[in-house]
């Protein structure tokens, strides 16, 4: 357990879960304390964290809860780790380790006639793998039997139920594994000894693609990397286009809607993301929120981005120029000057839907504009 300053080991599920639910009913405020600031009665006090649900008790609940699955995934990140001797350890920043995605809703089961709800994860999936466990294999021709997702709208069949219950992932989004050090959660332990095999010395890897210079440790991680740049769907409302659905539905919420669901206490200010407004809230701290790291220095900001940029220009020196214009060679130290110069000086413009400029090392060094092209679904497959 990693709430405040407890150190609290369990090696059962169910008793961990008890354990954490003890911390989150002295926590949440009672009758008695109704006129509490929200704001600091339903902030998360896991380690490494931040958390905070400016709109009710229920969030901080099912976040806590999934704190407790992402815990019980690290530690199986960690065994798996331990069990492969020719794998390295995540090379990423530790104290990433504790971020979890945002959970707006509570776990609903769509198998047919259940539709049960749960706030904590660990339940949820396991209720939806007794739903496996519990199908009937139906008759599909002569001599074949198979077992059907009963999820909504699927019709998918599996010659065994555990066939099934990996395809049931799909539909709950449920992971297997975590990385004990990043906190990233994956699918399987091959796509989680893929992700440690990104990070090997650049010398070891030899696979680079031809569309933006990356390199890739085996063929394997090119070929993954290389659809990302086929874009199937296109955006309806601009030129803009997506290699995914739901990137595409993010581009339309960000880039069209109007809709600004979340609200700040304290002003007039609104967003579109839970991030942003915790990163607005720290504005109405008196306290700096983030402080230097590097030994020495007191620097202090209210942002992250003042501390990066702090630490760039101040502990690493960033002032020689990076960003250099392809058409006439003019040099500047920063993305967006450059984004400027092409703008006004060689009259650059972006497709409608893309929001920047995107720059890529070349290589002298130097950062240059990057020239996309979206090629088509049939090409590429040959090319792959």
């Amino acid at each position: 357990c990693e709430w405040g300053l407890c150190a609290f080991v369990a090696s059962r599920m169910e008793e961990f879960c008890e354990h954490v639910a003890l911390h989150l009913r002295q926590h949440l405020p009672g009758e008695a304390r109704s006129d509490a600031d929200p704001l600091e009665e339903y902030t998360c006090l896991w380690q490494e964290c931040g958390f905070c649900s400016p709109e009710s008790p229920a969030d901080l609940v099912r976040h806590v809860y999934f704190h407790c699955y992402h815990t019980k995934l690290k530690q199986w990140g960690l065994r798996a780790l331990q069990s492969q001797s020719d794998v390295s350890h995540c090379q990423l920043d530790f104290q990433s380790r504790n971020i979890i995605p945002e959970i707006q809703e509570n776990f609903l089961c769509l198998w047919e006639y259940c539709e049960r709800s749960f706030d904590n994860p660990e339940w949820f999936y396991r209720h939806v793998e007794d739903h496996s466990f519990c199908s009937e294999y139906k008759a599909a021709g002569k001599e074949n039997h198979v077992v059907l997702c009963g999820w909504r709208d699927c019709d998918c069949a599996f010659k065994g139920r555990c066939k099934l219950r990996e395809h049931l992932r799909s539909h709950t989004q449920e992971k297997v594994v975590a990385c004990p050090t990043c906190g990233g959660m994956f699918a399987n332990n091959t796509k989680f000894f893929d992700h440690i095999r990104r990070q090997t010395a650049l010398d070891q890897q030899r696979f680079q693609c031809s569309h933006c210079s990356k390199r890739f440790a085996t063929e394997r991680l090119l070929r993954d990397h290389m659809r990302n740049h086929v874009n199937h769907y296109k955006c309806p409302l601009c030129d803009m286009t997506c290699p995914l659905p739901s990137s595409l539905r993010n581009h339309i919420r960000f880039r069209h809607s109007e809709e600004r669901p979340f609200k700040c206490d304290y002003c007039e200010y609104s967003c579109k993301n839970l991030i942003d407004l915790r990163k607005h809230l720290d504005t109405h701290s008196k306290e700096p929120a983030y402080r230097c790291e590097f030994e020495a220095c007191s620097f202090t900001a209210r942002s992250l981005c003042s501390i990066k940029l702090h630490y760039r220009k101040v502990h690493e020196g960033d002032s020689e120029p990076r960003y250099k214009c392809h058409v006439c060679d003019k040099c500047f130290t920063r993305g967006n000057n450059l984004t400027v110069h092409l703008r006004k000086k060689h009259q650059f413009k972006w497709p409608s839907g893309h929001p920047r400029f995107r720059y890529k090392e070349h290589e002298d060094g130097y950062m240059r504009l990057q020239l996309v092209r979206y090629e088509s679904v049939e090409l590429t497959e040959q090319l792959l």
